[in-house]
Parts: structure tokens; C-alpha cells; sequence
């Protein structure tokens, strides 16, 4: 288990990093409207964690406006700040139950929305980027509307259990990480796995797919380049005026 957030200045860090993951996502297309959520746990328990407010523009969120919960706490969806309640039944049960789940980001970006939506959606190594999410990868194909009943988080949470992506399906995707730039570089990495996915069955030809051997020397091999993330995270918050 992770090392809790204890300080003023790191949970202010936490704060930015987050709001600005939210500028970010919006400003490569995969915003939706004012829905989606992302958030960030700040004890070691993963109970108290970050939250973008009810309905809010990924475009606008700010380090100040993300809210501070308690997922044992039964009561906050009756409160005139309330989460929206689809965020609080995956969020809320995703880190209560799964506590190294530091933080966890929930999109519908495009491509990755067009693979949950196949019949088998499973992320077939074909390359690089696919073979990233070689045994990583966990699917929930129980799909039952809009996710705002307790059992719906128990089930995705279950679904999650000890896998970094969660494919859920006629739906989107859901990442979870040790940092906000780790979160985020597999989200990034996870829509381009999913774009090259798309065009390679859309051409109607067989995929070369790699062997279970070569997928995982692929996936292993990934492992010492986990530094492109801060890297590339903060490279993103350059052009866009943040951090």
C-alpha cells in the first residue's frame, strides 16, 4: 500500500496535478460535455480521496474546485454540494475497495469508446502500444445503463480487482496509477492502442497477432521507460500554460 498524503503542500500538488490531467484531457478532444470524472486518493486507505464537483467542464476545474470525500461517509449525496451520483458509486467504491487504486481516471475518449462497444473488445497485442496493456487489461461487459447503484460500483470494482485498465463495455474506459502523470500517460497510451485496434479490423484483414511470449516481453519491456510519464505530463502542462 502506498504511503498516505499527509501534508498541506503535497495534497496542494495532488490538486494541481489532477485539475490540470482534467485541462488537459479536454483540450485533446476527450472531454464530454460536463460528465466524467476523475479523482485522486489522499489517505493510505484510499477512503478520503479527490473528486471534480457535479457537472462542471473539464475545460474550467481548478485545484480548488476538486472536492475532498470520505467514501464511508453514507450521507454525502444528500448534501447541496454533492458529487454527481454516478462519481460517487464507481469513485467512492473504487477506492474504498481497491486502495493502491491512487488515482483513477474515467473517460469515454473516442477510440477507446469505439472498442468497448465490439463484441470482444479484448486489446489484442498487434504492436507497441497494444502490447502495453498486455495482462493489464481487466473487462466488464455487464453494461446496464448510466452507473449510479451501489451494486454497479461493487461490480466494477470487482471487475477492476488488481488490473491498471478497465474496458467497460458499450461504455469507455477507466485507468487507474501510483500518480496522476502515470494515470494519465496510460490513458494517452490506452486511446492510441485502442485507435490502432479499430483501423486494423477495419481493414478487413487478419491481425498478425503477437505471440503470448513476445506480448509479454513487450509489456515488460515497458517498465523501465515509466519516467516518459512525468515527462510527458509536464511537457503537456507547458503547452497549455499549466502546472
Amino acid at each position: 500500500m502506498n504511503a498516505p498524503v499527509t501534508t498541506q503542500d503535497t495534497i496542494a500538488d495532488l490538486r494541481r496535478d489532477l485539475a490540470d490531467a482534467f485541462r488537459i484531457t479536454h483540450s485533446l478532444g476527450w472531454s464530454e460535455s460536463v460528465g466524467n470524472h476523475f479523482s485522486a486518493a489522499v489517505s493510505a486507505d484510499g477512503n478520503e480521496f479527490l473528486l471534480n464537483a457535479k457537472w462542471q467542464h473539464f475545460a474550467t476545474i481548478k485545484p480548488d474546485d476538486l472536492l475532498l470525500l470520505d467514501s464511508r461517509d453514507q450521507d454525502v449525496l444528500d448534501r447541496p454540494d454533492a458529487p454527481d451520483a454516478s462519481a460517487w458509486c464507481v469513485h467512492g467504491t473504487l477506492h474504498r475497495k481497491l486502495p493502491d487504486a491512487r488515482v483513477i481516471l474515467h473517460a469515454h475518449s473516442p477510440y477507446a469508446t469505439a472498442l468497448a462497444c465490439l463484441k470482444d473488445p479484448t486489446v489484442v497485442p498487434i504492436d507497441n502500444n497494444t502490447a502495453r496493456f498486455y495482462g493489464r487489461t481487466a473487462y466488464d461487459l455487464s453494461f446496464g445503463g448510466i452507473a449510479d447503484a451501489a451494486e454497479e460500483g461493487e461490480r466494477i470494482a470487482e471487475s477492476m480487482g488488481d488490473k491498471s485498465v478497465l474496458v467497460m463495455g458499450n461504455h469507455g474506459v477507466t485507468i487507474v496509477g501510483e500518480t496522476v502523470a502515470d494515470a494519465f500517460e496510460d490513458l494517452y497510451f490506452f486511446e492510441k492502442a485502442a485507435q490502432t485496434i479499430i483501423l486494423a479490423r477495419s481493414s478487413g484483414q487478419p491481425l498478425a497477432v503477437l505471440s503470448d511470449a513476445v506480448a509479454q516481453n513487450t509489456a515488460d519491456g515497458w517498465k523501465p521507460y515509466r519516467g516518459m510519464a512525468a515527462k510527458h505530463f509536464a511537457y503537456l502542462r507547458s503547452v497549455h500554460g499549466l502546472g
